[in-house]
């Protein structure tokens, strides 16, 4: 078996976690709460990630987490895994890699019965095939790749171990 060609190992993700949750605190220092939104799997490993930062840099913001399960291949069915008011939120949707944007652009489709005052979209990676009109507010690293090619990120329960590119 290949060896895995990581773009992002352990350490290098945990500071683009770190870099991006910074961010996330900078262009919404005025809000006093943060809904944070993973897209299963791996993008709610991220979200929680996220999340955590945000508590351990502005203790004063309020940070709610939760996770949406849809298929990315054919996204009908999206999934909130509960219900809550967002009229008037501030919305942080979270996915491992961006590729068309297809999965981001489905991954609204729970908020669009409510009026939010923000939403704003996260990704670790982020690649350059964009097929819909949907761009990650806030990326980890952009990387130009073929279509022939695909990016994993690799996660256990809490951490993100890596991205790699076959």
């Amino acid at each position: 078996m290949a060896a895995k060609n990581y773009i992002l190992d352990q350490s290098v993700a945990e500071k683009k976690l770190r870099r991006m949750a910074l961010e996330i605190l900078e262009n919404n220092a005025e809000e006093k709460e943060l809904i944070i939104v993973g897209i299963e799997e791996s993008g709610s490993v991220i979200a929680r990630n996220i999340r955590d930062l945000i508590g351990e840099f502005a203790t004063q913001i309020k940070t709610e987490l939760f996770s949406i399960k849809l298929d990315k291949r054919a996204p009908k069915e999206v999934e909130l895994d509960r219900q809550a008011d967002f009229n008037g939120k501030v919305i942080i949707i979270v996915d491992d890699v961006a590729n068309s944007g297809k999965t981001l652009l489905y991954a609204l489709k729970p908020f669009l019965d409510h009026h939010p005052r923000k939403i704003q979209t996260l990704v670790l990676v982020e690649r350059s095939h964009n097929s819909f009109p949907v761009r990650p507010d806030y990326v980890g690293v952009s990387l130009s790749t073929t279509l022939q090619e695909h990016i994993f990120v690799e996660v256990n329960e809490k951490r993100v171990l890596g991205a790699y590119l076959t």
